[in-house]
């Protein structure tokens, strides 16, 4: 090494001492400049606290801007819509059906008396029941008809309803018009036509000549074939169903119209796969109706039975709507309110019997 890069000792302490001081320095800049740091940290943090709680105020502040331009969110005032529709029929039905509904099983329970200015009535408890049953004979003997003939009568027309109701599910030209001569009683079935159509043409007025109008719709061949077979004295009670069943064809076919729109529509919602998987298993037509159809159907028909019997019992034709029709047209208002909550007692009654049973047989399908 040359003489000239050696330092001598007074040099090196020299350079050591120089290091020294500014590392004090340094170390003294830091020390006076940390004040002033955390300072400027305060001053910012306090800075972002400000604008944090201006951004709150703003969003606070938001939803009140907002809900003084919409009060109410969609779906509330869209259930507002919803109430809005049904106010009328909801007052309507409480005013025209709840109110005359309560009022009249309070007149079962009095004998009412019309007076001028009023109804007077007078408390009995159950005596209007128990003269009803006790009493009137002809009351029970017309319930006890007008079971039978539901009984009797039902099962025709859902049998009748299926068989329509398949035929109008298939490809034909006309099907269209061939439904709408089914359902076309349903919308002209009004008092006025049913009873021109039965020969009850003095109720509306109109006396005479009813009855050659009202037999275009009989049938009465049945009656001239049992004759001319010599069996119609066999059996008074088979002649009668026999001519019960055939003889009024027309009113069998009145009556049948919902109950064909309402299979003919679970015909139509049996699914494809079930026809094809049913034709792949090589499966007839006879056992695609049985193992299939009529499973699919068996929903909409407990539907059709309910309707058929309701619409049976409270037909303005039948033996017992008219005998509490007659007594409230004599002014016995607490007897015929008497007669009619029994009458419906005892159809709820029998139609809860009978969809128990019908229940047993319908499949329901689990998706």
């Amino acid at each position: 090494m040359s003489e000239a890069n050696k330092n001598t000792p007074e040099e090196m302490e020299a350079v050591n001492a120089e290091n020294l001081e500014d590392t004090v320095e340094t170390a003294n800049e830091t020390v006076e400049a940390e004040p002033l740091i955390k300072e400027a940290a305060t001053e910012e943090a306090n800075d972002e606290a400000e604008t944090g709680e201006e951004a709150a105020e703003a969003v606070a502040a938001a939803p009140a801007i907002s809900g003084k331009k919409h009060r109410l969110s969609y779906e509330k005032r869209k259930g507002l819509y919803g109430y809005g529709f049904i106010a009328l029929w909801f007052a309507g039905t409480i005013y025209f059906f709840i109110l005359p509904l309560i009022e009249s099983l309070i007149y079962s329970f009095n004998k009412t008396e019309v007076t001028q200015g009023g109804m007077k009535m007078s408390f009995c408890g159950w005596q209007n029941y128990i003269n009803a049953f006790r009493k009137d004979q002809d009351y029970s003997k017309a319930l006890v008809a007008m079971l039978q003939s539901t009984v009797l009568r039902t099962p025709l027309i859902l049998i009748f309803s299926i068989f329509i109701a398949i035929i109008l599910n298939q490809k034909f030209k006309g099907r269209t018009f061939a439904r709408a001569v089914f359902f076309l009683p349903v919308i002209i079935a009004t008092g006025p036509v049913i009873d021109i159509i039965n020969g009850n043409m003095s109720t509306g007025g109109y006396a005479g000549g009813s009855e050659q109008f009202s037999t275009m719709f009989e049938a009465d061949l049945v009656d001239q074939l049992l004759n001319f077979l010599g069996v119609y004295n066999i059996s008074d009670k088979l002649t009668e169903v026999i001519n019960t069943l055939t003889t009024d064809i027309f009113n069998l076919v009145w009556n049948s119209g919902i109950q064909i729109l309402l299979i003919l529509s679970s015909l139509q919602g049996i699914p494809v796969s079930a026809k094809e998987a049913a034709q792949i298993e090589g499966a007839t037509s006879w056992e695609f109706f049985w193992k299939v159809t009529l499973p699919y159907i068996s929903p909409m028909i407990l539907s059709s039975v309910v309707y058929t019997i309701v619409d049976s019992f409270v037909d303005p034709q039948n033996e017992v709507m008219t005998i509490v029709l007659n007594k409230a047209s004599n002014w016995e208002h607490g007897y015929s309110a008497a007669m009619a909550w029994a009458y419906f007692l005892i159809v709820a009654v029998f139609l809860a019997i009978v969809v128990a049973f019908v229940n047993k047989f319908v499949y329901y399908e689990v998706e």
